[in-house]
């Protein structure tokens, strides 16, 4: 139980790890959301990777959801809830390379997805939408974060 509420958790640090990496406003937020949702509906619909799959199934359970929740960035700057965020995706893949054999790899290239399609669903900069980047540094420093910890390429 213990380890897989380490499992469990991995779409909602990696979201965070994103977002606070350059926050993007409210409207920016809700995208950034919309966007982990969608990665996370998609592999609601399965094929990918049975981990994964069986991560989803619980997910679609109010106590999954509920257990899913990150804890432990309350009260910290963007900065230290990153730091905490990465830490917690550390802990991700070393459990899954202990414990999930060929359907390690595919399970880390998962959370590393998600965080690019959140990091590019909102521009970051700019004025109400107009100008700024897609994904500016701080998001491709967070990526890169991510990248490491999970020990996959993003």
């Amino acid at each position: 139980a213990d380890e897989w509420s380490v499992l469990v958790k991995a779409p909602g640090w990696t979201s965070i790890a994103v977002a606070a990496a350059s926050p993007s406003g409210p409207i920016g937020i809700v995208k950034e959301m919309f966007a982990a949702g969608k990665v996370m509906a998609q592999a609601k619909a399965g094929g990918q990777n049975l981990l994964v799959e069986a991560l989803m199934t619980d997910l679609a359970t109010s106590e999954g959801r509920q257990n899913a929740q990150p804890t432990g960035a309350s009260g910290k700057s963007p900065g230290e809830i990153r730091g905490v965020a990465v830490d917690e995706l550390k802990r991700v893949a070393a459990l899954v390379d202990a414990k999930a054999g060929g359907d390690a790899a595919g399970f880390k290239r998962w959370p590393a997805s998600l965080a690019e399609n959140v990091a590019e669903a909102a521009k970051e900069g700019g004025f109400l939408g107009i100008g700024g980047t897609r994904v500016d540094e701080s998001e491709k420093a967070a990526l890169a974060d991510i990248g490491k910890a999970l020990g996959v390429s993003v």
